[in-house]
């Protein structure tokens, strides 16, 4: 039997540490991304900014929005629930997330589980989300949200 050149079997052993934590790197990179996102959505929901909230939606007649009223498509539509819903700085509240799971799913999908707070002064809500993101054209969009 042959054996491997002196210092091979380590090269080798140090190209596979490299390769996983090249990997590894992407998702952290991916989740902090994901997790800005989020933020940032919390950040103009407690402006009163339903608009700058929504960029973190895919702008698409694709976009599924899973709540209370059941399954709604398109960015539109969701929009024009979630002004219906919340007309006012009263109604809407200050937003708080907690972010229980980020986990990647492939390169271009990750998976988001947590729990959303409305403090407010007509009556607090609080529940459970799940979001879908891809990455699109480069960045990261919410593709499916259900809320409850």
């Amino acid at each position: 039997m042959k054996r491997l050149p002196k210092g091979i079997p380590t090269i080798l052993f140090l190209f596979i540490l490299f390769l996983f934590s090249l990997n590894s790197f992407a998702q952290n990179k991916n989740e902090q991304a994901i997790r800005k996102i989020l933020q940032s959505q919390t950040e103009e929901w407690n402006k009163g900014n339903i608009v700058s909230f929504m960029s973190g939606y895919w702008q698409s007649d694709s976009l599924l929005f899973v709540g209370s009223s059941g399954a709604n498509y398109g960015f539109a539509n969701t929009l024009k629930n979630y002004q219906k819903g919340y007309p006012d700085t009263a109604a809407m509240g200050k937003l708080s997330f907690d972010i229980l799971q980020v986990r990647p799913l492939s390169d271009t999908y990750y998976f988001v589980l947590g729990k959303w707070h409305l403090t407010r002064s007509i009556g607090n809500l609080n529940g459970l989300y799940t979001l879908l993101f891809k990455k699109i054209n480069g960045q990261w969009k919410i593709v499916v949200d259900h809320s409850s």
